[in-house]
């Protein structure tokens, strides 16, 4: 039961149009797990990754219950702070259909271009792998490459121009 439980948690409560025309991840916050009160949204994922580890999850949540981070609202502050600094570069699009019960990610697509035939463009993914928080893809087609981590938002100010350029 508690499986279905976290699934009812994670569903946005939404229409799939609703969902697919976010544009930013805030857009995508429609779900019991980002309004409930953090300790009861914490309790219920532990009791369902007790259940199945690879409980689909956002970065944040994980990241909450491992203790890595405060709140839930410092999560979604780093997204609303990824997205403000991306929607103001040309070429960012932000992908809201991402993993279940997940944020979404953002494309340059630019990248695309970079390489002949069908490519996953350049990605940046919020992530619990690694305190600061993000990784970038590189453009590739194929086998996806490790991931370039990026130390929070300030490091992704910093070198976006050469994540852009990457290829």
């Amino acid at each position: 039961m508690i499986e279905l439980e976290w699934s009812q948690a994670i569903e946005p409560h939404v229409t799939g149009a609703e969902t697919t025309s976010a544009s930013i991840p805030a857009e995508t916050r429609r779900a019991w797990i980002h309004r409930a009160p953090d300790e009861q949204v914490v309790g219920l994922y532990l009791a369902a990754s007790a259940v199945d580890p690879d409980v689909p999850a956002p970065w944040w949540l994980r990241a909450l219950a491992d203790g890595r981070l405060k709140s839930r609202a410092e999560g979604f502050s780093l997204e609303d702070r990824v997205s403000k600094l991306l929607d103001a570069r040309p070429g960012w699009v932000f992908v809201p259909w991402a993993a279940e019960g997940d944020c979404g990610y953002w494309e340059y697509m630019p990248s695309e271009r970079r390489i002949s035939g069908p490519a996953i463009p350049t990605t940046l993914v919020l992530t619990d792998r690694h305190a600061g928080w993000l990784d970038v893809y590189v453009v590739h087609a194929g086998e996806a490459p490790d991931p370039v981590e990026v130390h929070g938002v300030a490091d992704l100010r910093a070198n976006l121009a050469r994540f852009e350029s990457m290829g």
